[in-house]
């Protein structure tokens, strides 16, 4: 069963404000392993592109594009804070970073999948589905 939920997002110095409707609730939880996602490091969410809706800061939004120009990452110009990105392997999509999200942490997921995205879905023959790189787990310790 598909969960549309509208969740409220914000940068880290929270000029960046935005509400997202996530295509699936927190189900399309993933991470990719192309240069650029390893680097930055987030566990991302699937939204619409018209359900994206910035609520304030978007002249503080900066673009960044890379490889083939089609996935376009959001940050905060202020605090740096990757907010969300227009997908390459889906551009009717936008990912949304999970840390950004009231009330959500990268933390709460014990298992992420890992897209493939070294080998990207966009450059394989005849339109090859992308496979999993792997699983990312994450183990709290323990707290007395």
């Amino acid at each position: 069963m598909v969960e549309r939920i509208t969740v409220q997002a914000a940068c880290h110095c929270r000029r960046v404000r935005f509400e997202a409707v996530l295509v699936d609730g927190l189900n399309t939880a993933r991470r990719c392993d192309c240069s650029f996602c390893r680097m930055r490091g987030a566990v991302v969410v699937s939204a619409d592109s018209d359900g994206i809706r910035i609520l304030e800061g978007g002249d503080a939004l900066t673009e960044y594009r890379f490889n083939t120009g089609t996935a376009k990452h959001y940050f905060c110009a202020a605090c740096g804070i990757y907010t969300h990105h227009q997908r390459r392997s889906n551009p009717r999509q936008f990912g949304v970073n999970v840390a950004c999200i009231e009330g959500v942490s990268p933390f709460d997921f014990r298992e992420v999948p890992v897209s493939d995205g070294i080998n990207h879905p966009s450059d394989r023959p005849d339109g090859a589905k992308g496979g999993l790189a792997g699983v990312l787990r994450y183990e709290p310790t323990s707290r007395s």
